[in-house]
């Protein structure tokens, strides 16, 4: 007897392959809005600045989702998964991705994105694209919302704080390093309307703390868009002038639980436009290795597949 095919949609943000797919990127993200030349020039040159423009995004994701189909195959061979991406700016759109699965026969599926953390802005909005798209189709899918507490995830990001905090020689690993755990900003609007994203990302943190015994740690956040609306905050760059100047910890580990890859905001945001604040503070900032398609990170995401598969 055939194994019953179960279709998984692997939902991410997406980026540009090439420099010169920036503009098409950035019109989409901007919903049909081209951005002015001053605006491309800044995310164009952000790229850049990373290993001279090399785009490892596409290349984690695609390797997250042939890493998370060979695991959930070992992990339950009674059934036979294929993984299909859906992105959210970027070819395959999130609608390709379910149209795929139609076209090649799949009759249940499993929509998850790569966001451990829920919130109707982001993983909310994968979610809505892909369920219209599958009733439009007459595809039969359940979804993951999020999967921030999940053991195994909790486990993996413990050891890299864990990892991370031995690069701080001779320093007092109690008191004297500050631990900020990151996310990527929303906009504060999403406070008053009961959006769970803020207290996943401190449940994740308050996890990851009690596992390494960390008590010297804060929330923070990064990557806020540049609209004229408030987000949240505050920012990781006023954090380290803050701690420094206030309270005169030189030492800071930032762990990025709200990402799961390598991409602009980790490679950017913290390698770059971080340590350059650092340097210009004489202080010593780390950042946890990324998840990327650590074994860990994966039978997370096959278990919390799995579970909508099992009912």
């Amino acid at each position: 007897m055939s194994k019953q095919r179960i279709g998984v949609l692997v939902m991410s943000y997406g980026t540009p392959e090439s420099l010169d797919q920036v503009e098409a990127y950035y019109t989409h993200i901007r919903r049909g809005r081209p951005p002015t030349a001053e605006q491309l020039k800044d995310l164009t040159d952000r790229y850049e600045a990373i290993v001279g423009g090399f785009f490892p995004l596409r290349e984690n994701t695609n390797k997250q989702v042939k890493s998370l189909e060979e695991r959930l195959n070992a992990d339950h061979p009674d059934y036979s998964f294929v993984c299909y991406q859906g992105l959210k700016h970027a070819k395959p759109y999130v609608e390709d991705g379910v149209e795929q699965m139609v076209k090649d026969g799949i009759q249940q599926a499993v929509g998850i994105v790569l966001a451990p953390h829920y919130s109707h802005m982001s993983v909310g909005s994968y979610i809505k694209r892909a369920r219209d798209k599958a009733d439009e189709l007459g595809l039969s899918i359940q979804f993951v919302e999020s999967y921030h507490l999940h053991p195994q995830l909790i486990h993996a990001l413990s050891v890299r704080v864990h990892d991370a905090l031995q690069r701080f020689d001779g320093i007092d690993k109690s008191s004297d390093i500050r631990v900020v755990f990151t996310a990527h900003s929303l906009p504060e609007s999403i406070l008053g309307t009961g959006d769970p994203y803020t207290e996943q990302l401190l449940e994740t943190a308050r996890a990851v703390a009690a596992q390494t015994g960390i008590t010297n740690w804060q929330f923070g956040w990064q990557s806020a868009g540049r609209t004229g609306v408030p987000w949240l905050g505050p920012d990781i760059l006023d954090i380290l002038r803050t701690v420094v100047t206030e309270e005169q910890i030189r030492n800071v580990l930032v762990c990025p639980v709200g990402f799961v890859s390598d991409h602009l905001e980790v490679l950017y945001d913290l390698d770059i436009e971080a340590q350059q604040v650092a340097r210009e503070l004489e202080m010593h900032v780390e950042r946890t290795a990324s998840l990327n398609t650590d074994p860990l990170y994966m039978e997370t995401l096959s278990d919390a597949v799995y579970s909508k598969v099992n009912g």
